[in-house]
């Protein structure tokens, strides 16, 4: 299967290219490599080097989505199957240059589903994020959605208009809807990242609402249900949750960051009003659907996480001369 990748070399993205070269298929990958104006130079130089090595041989292409270019791309690739991953990753960083983030996050859109139709894609593949659903205790995919902030409000006008294309071409389409992915080889500025690198540095860890909790999911169980929702052909539309399936408390997940490091400490504040209140996704779609089994609690999740950042010649101080 020829497979085109947007994001590729995001957290994500590399992650399920991997997968796919292991299991044979041809993959390019499209990816501007932004910073978004707030990943350090060398952070983001030291991540990309590193997400190379696990895909040896892929071919990068450094463009924007919203580029003229990406069509020659098209013309010479003639992807089957595209995964649609690149994005302005979260709420932060698109309040902070909305007017780019439109650009990426619908113009770029545009542009890929214009040049889908154009080229005969078979599947295209919408990865949103379970921000789209607003504040939630538990929801599957049927529940109303009520985005809150530009990035839900973008994702979720991405899932429609991939859904309206689909319904005008007949190109068959999935939107998948994950949640608090971490993992190694993630940037330093999220929930997650910044819980465990702050105990390892023995900070104090700001919780934001210590009952407020979050659907954790690993970024292995994550490309499982990307890649089984991408390649299961018997699914032609649809929407899918895909995340672990269980909550924990931003507290809980502090103290476990504190546990594992051995060092740090937590302080309690109020909770964000600028973010929803966020709960369990249900999962029993993609279980049924195209066998999603997510397995990774995150008490083995974090410990990995932690062993990957302690062995990291950017991230651990003392290995800092071999970076």
């Amino acid at each position: 299967m020829k497979i085109l990748v947007t994001g590729g070399l995001g957290f994500i993205g590399h992650n399920v290219v991997e997968r796919l070269v292991k299991q044979g298929h041809e993959v390019r990958i499209v990816d501007n490599c932004t910073d978004y104006g707030v990943i350090p130079f060398n952070e983001l130089d030291y991540i990309h080097r590193e997400r190379k090595k696990k895909i040896p041989g892929v071919k990068v292409h450094q463009i924007d989505i919203e580029s003229k270019v990406l069509s020659l791309i098209f013309r010479e690739f003639n992807p089957e199957y595209i995964i649609h991953l690149a994005s302005f990753p979260r709420q932060k960083i698109v309040n902070q240059n909305p007017q780019q983030g439109s650009r990426v996050m619908i113009e770029g859109l545009l542009n890929l589903l214009e040049l889908s139709i154009q080229y005969h894609v078979e599947k295209f593949v919408y990865v949103s994020s379970s921000m789209v659903y607003g504040s939630f205790e538990k929801v599957n995919e049927s529940s109303e959605c009520y985005p809150m902030g530009q990035y839900a409000i973008l994702k979720h006008t991405g899932e429609r208009l991939v859904q309206d294309y689909s319904r005008r071409t007949g190109m068959s389409h999935v939107i998948l809807r994950p949640s608090a992915v971490y993992g190694p080889l993630d940037i330093e500025d999220r929930v997650v990242s910044k819980f465990i690198l702050g105990a390892m540095r023995g900070e104090q860890l700001q919780v934001r609402g210590p009952w407020e909790t979050l659907d954790f999911t690993h970024v292995s169980d994550v490309v499982d249900g990307i890649t089984k929702a991408t390649l299961e052909q018997s699914i032609t539309q649809g929407i899918y949750n895909i995340s672990r399936g269980h909550v924990r408390t931003l507290h809980e997940a502090a103290t476990l960051s504190v546990k594992i490091a051995g060092s740090g400490s937590i302080e309690v504040c109020g909770s964000d009003p600028a973010f929803p209140s966020r709960g369990i996704l249900d999962i029993q779609a993609a279980t049924r659907d195209f066998d999603f089994n997510p397995t990774v609690e995150i008490e083995d999740g974090f410990v990995d996480y932690y062993n990957w950042l302690q062995a990291s010649p950017y991230f651990n101080p003392l290995l800092q001369d071999r970076a």
